[in-house]
């Protein structure tokens, strides 16, 4: 993400809160001040490819081993609230649990501010941490488990912090935590679980724990992390984001849904739909786009052409069938495109898996969804 990104995603950030403070603070839980203290989930996301695209860029086993413990300790910041040192202590035959997809601080050496707790998981994440642990070279186990100074692990969050564009502290590990507290608040899950992930030891958590028990703490915060891992990933030609503009019409309105990537897609949608839904700028979103109306394209230049929504991906599979061919196409956030041509616009297209291709649809083919 080029500098100036930030400026942008900034003031996106500071119109949602400002125009969805009452909605999203319903108890006053967090400032709602006119500086944001911590990144959106959509610089969250965009923080989270740039640590992945790092790690997979050495050819040296060594590097890469080093890089994706890096982004191991990353993804158990960003996913489950944990202070650095907490992550660092974690004992990953003690303290995973595959068939709970859960992870369980604290087992070992206390610390004052922190409790003993166990974290939900998605089931998509828990299976990319035991693909981790099963890698050797990941898992050496030099000191703890991960192997890995904590200064050092500060170093490489500044740094692909500021490769984003951000500011460096709001890449730190406790920046990082503070983030995803309010990323989880302003999606509403219940504030004594968001506290109890996070392992806040406060005077007023005991007493709004006695609605919940453990397991009903485990069962909300299981539903939560699905739900977020399925929106997140999805769902091919579902692309999730934060509304950076509307302008309304007299009888329609043009929405634009800034992705994790900070590509743009619009779409245009009734008025009557705008305020059922209650759209407003900063909302997140999910757009969808059916196979048959996405559009293929091979070209090094971007096309010119009507459509309001363009991106270029990679194509990674190829279904050819009878009568119609499934292509789809990876684009830079993750994001699966499929697009469905017939048997005789594949054989015009000539394209083969792994080529570079734009994909193109108009904005009346894309519809928004909220949770």
């Amino acid at each position: 993400m080029p500098k100036g990104k930030y400026q942008r995603s900034k003031s996106l950030d500071l119109a949602g809160q400002n125009a969805n403070s009452r909605l999203l603070n319903p108890a006053r839980i967090y400032e709602n001040s006119g500086e944001p203290r911590c990144l959106s989930p959509i610089e969250l996301a965009a923080l989270e490819l740039a640590f992945r695209e790092w790690a997979d860029i050495p050819f040296r086993a060594d590097t890469r081993a080093s890089r994706k413990r890096i982004l191991l300790i990353f993804l158990l910041i960003r996913y489950t609230g944990a202070r650095l040192n907490e992550v660092l202590a974690i004992d990953p035959v003690r303290d995973i649990n595959a068939s709970k997809r859960s992870v369980t601080y604290g087992k070992g050496k206390q610390t004052e501010n922190a409790l003993r707790r166990e974290v939900q998981i998605s089931s998509g994440l828990m299976s990319e941490i035991q693909g981790m642990i099963k890698d050797r070279a990941i898992a050496k186990k030099t000191g703890s488990w991960l192997g890995v100074d904590a200064a050092h692990v500060r170093r490489k969050f500044y740094e692909r912090a500021v490769v984003c564009g951000f500011p460096q502290e709001f890449g730190s590990p406790n920046a990082i935590r503070r983030a995803r507290a309010v990323e989880l608040m302003q999606s509403n899950l219940p504030l004594p679980v968001v506290q109890r992930i996070l392992g806040h030891s406060t005077p007023n958590l005991t007493a709004s724990l006695i609605a919940f028990s453990e397991e009903d703490i485990h069962q909300v915060a299981k539903h939560f992390m699905e739900r977020e891992r399925q929106r997140k990933t999805s769902a091919r030609n579902t692309f999730f984001g934060k509304i950076g503009h509307i302008q309304r019409g007299d009888i329609q309105s043009r929405v634009e849904l800034v992705t994790v990537a900070g590509d743009v897609v619009t779409t245009v949608i009734t008025n009557n739909s705008l305020k059922r839904m209650g759209l407003k700028t900063g909302s997140l979103v999910t757009a969808e786009v059916k196979a048959p109306w996405v559009v293929l394209q091979k070209a090094r230049k971007k096309p010119l052409c009507t459509a309001e929504n363009l991106f270029h991906g990679t194509v990674t599979r190829i279904l050819r069938g009878k009568l119609t061919t499934e292509f789809i196409v990876r684009v830079r956030d993750g994001t699966q495109v499929c697009s469905l041509v017939t048997e005789e616009s594949r054989r015009a297209l000539d394209i083969r898996e792994q080529e570079a291709v734009w994909i193109m649809f108009n904005s009346f083919a894309v519809i928004l969804h909220v949770d």
